[in-house]
Order: C-alpha cells, then sequence, then structure tokens
C-alpha cells in the first residue's frame, strides 16, 4: 500500500532563510490532511531536496524523505508532468540496472542578480540550480538614467543568455549606500547620486518581474555565509574595508538592517582621533571613514613611501597588496604601514565588538581581502587589547565577486519559493 507519508526535507537550501530581505520558501498551508494536500507536501519535499543538493536517486529522496519508493516514483511523476523535474543521468550501482538520478529542470526558472557601482554595472544570469549562464559588464559611462541602466544591463544579460526578459523570476540589485528595509528605496546614495527613491518602482515598471535592491555590504554578508568564511554560522560579523566602510551584522541568520536601514553604516562610526561627523554629507573627513577609508589608506601608504605622488590615481586595495607583498619580503616599511592599518581597522573593529561580541569577524572588501591574513592576524591580535572581546578574525574567502554573488544567492531564494509555492496552485 501506498504511503501517504509527509517528508522532511532537512537542510534543503529552499526552506532556509539565507538572512536577505527576501522571503524564505513559504510553509505549507495549514488544511485538512486530504490527498491533495499529501500530495502537495510530499511533492514540495522532493523538489526542495532535488534544489537543495542536485540529482538524486529515487532511493536517495526515499531515504532523505522517509517515504517510500512507491510513492517516491509517483511524487516523481507529477514533478516531471509539470516541467520540474527530470532524468538527469544514471547512477552505476552494485547488481541491477544502473539506477536514474533525477534533478529539476534547470529552464523551470531563471534569475538576474546585478551589483551597481558608479563606475561598472556587473550582470549574470542563473537558471534554477543556481548554474551561471550569463555574465556581463557595463561600463555607465556617465549616464545618469539609472533605469534605464539597469534594464539595458539586464536585457544584455539575458541576450548572452539566449532568454528573454519574461523568462525571468526574480532580480535582485546590489548597491551602496542606505536602503529602506521596507521598500528597497535608496534614502542615501553617496557614490550613486541618480538614485532615488522612485526607482524600486520605475524598475518594477520595465523589468516584468520582481526586483529587489539590497545593500552590497548585506550581499556579500549572506555570499560569505554560504560559500565563503563564514559558511554555515547563523552569527558572525561582516567588515567591509575599501573606499567606503560597511558592517553587515548577522544575528541568527538575519541580517540587522535596523529601523531605517542604516545599520551597519560604520564609516560614520564617532572615534577618537578623528572628527565628529556632521550631518548626512560623505564623512571622508570624519568618523571611522577618516581612518580607515580608501582616502585614508592612501595617505597611509604615501606616508610609508609605499605610494606615489598621486595617491588618489590608485586603488587603496591596490596598495595594501603591495604592502603584503613587500611584508613578506622583509621591508620594515610594509610592516609599519599593516600594523598601523590594523590598528585604525581595530579601532572599529571593536567598537563592533563591544555591541555585538561576535565569535568570528570577516575582513572582506577589497581592502580587507588584499590585506589576507597579515591584516587579519593584527587585528586579531590588536582587538582584544581594545575590549573584552576576542572574536577569530579571518579574511574573506568568497570567490569572485562578493556582491553579485549574494545578489544570485537571493534572487534564487525568491525563485525557489515561488517555485514550492507554484505546486499548492496546482494542487488546488
Amino acid at each position: 500500500m501506498n504511503e501517504p507519508s509527509i517528508g522532511g526535507a532537512d537542510g534543503a537550501a529552499a526552506s532556509r532563510d539565507p538572512g536577505g530581505p527576501y522571503p524564505p520558501a513559504s510553509a505549507p498551508r495549514q488544511k485538512p490532511g486530504t490527498p491533495s494536500l499529501l500530495r502537495e507536501l510530499n511533492d514540495r519535499a522532493a523538489l526542495e531536496l532535488l534544489l537543495a543538493e542536485g540529482p538524486l536517486t529515487r532511493a536517495q529522496l526515499s531515504a532523505r524523505t522517509g517515504i517510500s519508493k512507491v510513492t517516491v516514483s509517483q511524487m516523481l511523476a507529477r514533478l516531471e508532468e509539470r516541467g520540474l523535474a527530470m532524468i538527469a543521468g544514471e547512477q552505476a550501482g552494485g547488481r541491477g540496472p544502473n539506477a536514474a538520478l533525477y534533478s529539476v529542470v534547470p529552464s523551470s526558472a531563471y534569475v538576474a542578480g546585478l551589483y551597481v557601482q558608479a563606475d561598472l554595472v556587473s550582470a549574470a544570469i542563473a537558471d534554477v540550480t543556481g548554474q551561471r549562464v550569463a555574465d556581463v559588464s557595463v561600463d555607465p559611462n556617465g549616464a545618469d538614467d539609472p533605469v534605464g541602466l539597469v534594464r539595458d544591463a539586464v536585457a544584455a544579460a539575458c541576450d548572452s543568455a539566449g532568454i528573454g526578459l519574461g523568462s525571468l523570476t526574480a532580480v535582485v540589485i546590489g548597491s551602496p549606500g542606505v536602503l529602506d528595509p521596507r521598500t528597497g528605496a535608496p534614502r542615501l546614495q553617496v557614490n550613486l547620486p541618480t538614485w532615488h527613491e522612485g526607482v524600486p518602482e520605475a524598475l518594477r515598471a520595465v523589468l516584468p518581474t520582481p526586483v529587489l535592491i539590497e545593500n552590497d555590504v548585506n550581499l556579500a554578508a549572506m555570499a560569505e555565509r554560504a560559500v565563503g568564511a563564514a559558511a554555515g554560522l547563523d552569527d558572525f560579523a561582516f567588515v567591509w574595508l575599501g573606499a567606503g566602510l560597511g558592517l553587515a551584522a548577522v544575528i541568527n541568520g538575519q541580517v540587522r538592517r535596523g529601523a531605517g536601514g542604516a545599520a551597519g553604516e560604520i564609516g560614520w562610526l564617532p572615534v577618537h582621533g578623528a572628527p565628529l561627523p556632521s550631518g548626512n554629507e560623505h564623512p571622508s573627513k570624519a568618523g571611522l571613514q577618516a581612518l580607515a577609508g580608501g582616502h585614508a589608506v592612501q595617505a597611509l601608504a604615501a606616508a610609508h613611501g609605499l605610494a606615489g605622488p598621486a595617491p588618489a590615481d590608485s586603488a587603496p586595495a591596490d596598495s595594501v597588496a603591495a604592502a603584503v607583498e613587500a611584508l613578506r619580503r622583509g621591508s620594515s616599511q610594509a610592516a609599519a604601514f599593516i600594523d598601523e592599518l590594523a590598528h585604525r581597522v581595530s579601532i572599529g573593529a571593536a567598537a563592533v565588538c563591544v555591541v555585538l561580541d561576535p565569535a568570528l569577524m570577516v575582513l572582506g572588501g577589497p581592502v580587507g581581502k588584499a590585506g589576507g591574513a597579515e591584516l587579519a592576524a593584527r587585528v586579531a591580535a590588536e582587538v582584544p587589547r581594545l575590549c573584552l572581546a576576542r572574536p577569530a578574525v579571518v579574511p574573506t574567502s568568497v570567490p569572485g565577486e562578493p556582491v553579485l554573488a549574494g545578489a544570485m544567492q537571493a534572487a534564487l531564494a525568491q525563485a525557489r519559493a515561488a517555485l514550492l509555492s507554484s505546486l499548492a496552485a496546482a494542487a488546488d
């Protein structure tokens, strides 16, 4: 007799909240335990596992869900009929024929992720399995129309992937600045002055799919949690070091955004030895930004004889990377520069630790990545001298562009949640 069991999908990526602003897969609706409900829940369990773990055999699905192989076969048949599952190959076994491997149909959903910066827009397309099928970069070239710029970048990525705009299920955009946590509307965009409160609505009007704008540092932290130094952790602090400074406080798997979306804007952090920030203008000459932001790093490198006469002409990360390389060759100038940079970063890190006391702090952003283990080790040693916390401090280990990776993960979470919800609609 076939078992109307309700299978679990422990560890399924689509059922976990990855800490972004996007919704997790919605819980099954509460209704009487009818055969249609049981079929819906069983199908959902199978689809979640296929999304999370990739190709699986019927026996593997049965073992992971606790559902009989006969019922699993019925589940897979229904998913195949809906165009959501397919046979992707075979798994060689012992005696008997090879077992069929089932996977989610990659083309059942596509998503787009973007990272919008003042001088570059990066866009990527992935299918619902997470496989990237297109990557493009667009030079804004002074364009003052953010809506047209994003639309054109998404269209170019779709053309590269060989799909239409209508094939997209979700679009997530990573952007620097303060965003309203309820609407995604930009509240303060120092580096992108053309972005304004009406941008999200305008984007949704020209793109035939849900559009979400998220803070770039928050997305980078979520990429760190998925595939980087904080993989699988629900609590850690992620500090972005680059031209600007930022913090993502991940607590119970969620990024803390604050009532107005300004949580983590540590460039404004008042610190001893720097002028106090005033108003909402860029704090390049005040607060922690004046000590450890991009301009400060370049000036510090020049003071130690590690930069040319025009330090602003090169990225601060380049100076830090060159200093780390010189440090390994025994340069005393480079050692003094890295020591002082670590001290400045530690002032901000200690302030964060006094409030959060994280077990792990990840140094990301271009400068954090360039400083690597040398900078992280010095910050780890310095922070306990400034406060009671003793966090492990490590450099980022996300491959590629972390903000874009985080945007892709956020978009995939949305697309997978929609796919799972479609099972409920099909059961009605």
